[in-house]
């Protein structure tokens, strides 16, 4: 190995450490939420234009619908036909409820999720999806529920 090498080799580890050291300084430690992203990366959604969730009007349901509103007792299957790219499904309600849905991707992993609702009182799931796929719904204790499918 040159001596030119090996220069450019310890520039190489001495930037890889600084920017661990740099990236483990600059976070505070605390968990963030997966539904409050930081503000740059909402600016930087504003710019990108257009809305990236799921529209409404594609969304068709095993249970009963009226609008955009989805009733059921126990469970529902929500089927999503293909955006054609990475979308999220945006579901809310006042009452906490579980959704099944399968990761985007090839991934083979289905991801479940138990939404309770936040501050605001109200429970939202964000659900990435790129092609046609179904996502199961379902209420704690098999009391009735009310979701919204939501625009944004």
């Amino acid at each position: 190995m040159s001596g030119r090498q090996k220069v450019l080799l310890v520039t190489v580890a001495a930037l890889l450490v600084a920017f661990f050291v740099l990236a483990v300084g600059v976070s505070g430690g605390d968990r963030g939420r997966a539904d409050d992203p930081p503000g740059f990366v909402e600016r930087l959604g504003r710019l990108a234009g257009g809305s990236t969730s799921v529209d409404p009007a594609t969304v068709q349901a095993d249970c009963d619908r009226t609008g955009d509103v989805l009733s059921f007792v126990g469970g529902c299957a929500v089927r999503v036909a293909d955006p054609g790219e990475l979308r999220t499904l945006v579901l809310r309600s006042g009452r906490p409820f579980v959704v099944r849905a399968p990761a985007p991707r090839d991934a083979d992993l289905t991801v479940r999720s138990e939404v309770e609702p936040d501050d605001g009182g109200e429970a939202v799931a964000r659900i990435a999806v790129d092609s046609a796929v179904t996502v199961l719904l379902s209420c704690p204790g098999g009391v009735g529920c009310t979701v919204t499918v939501a625009a944004d």
